[in-house]
């Protein structure tokens, strides 16, 4: 299913009613405004960010990110 779209001066009209469907259905509703396209959409309470979801990986590199330039990685390189 495909998402809604309305215009600004629709939203602006309808305000209420279109976060209320949101919130409601769910289902995001892209507004068109001077030529870009937004969108509305719904967050679940206690929501946390993609990144903030991921699972630790065991042999990930946990360091300064500036050891990462200074790393020879001639030995294990293979063409």
């Amino acid at each position: 299913m495909g998402n809604v779209s309305i215009t600004a001066s629709k939203l602006r009209a309808n305000i209420y009613q279109v976060l209320d469907q949101v919130a409601a259905t769910g289902q995001p509703i892209d507004v068109l405004c001077n030529g870009q396209l937004l969108r509305i959409v719904a967050v679940q309470a206690g929501a946390r960010p993609k990144l903030q979801r991921l699972s630790p990986r065991a042999g990930a590199f946990t360091g300064d990110l500036g050891e990462l330039a200074e790393l020879n990685w001639a030995s294990s390189w293979k063409p």
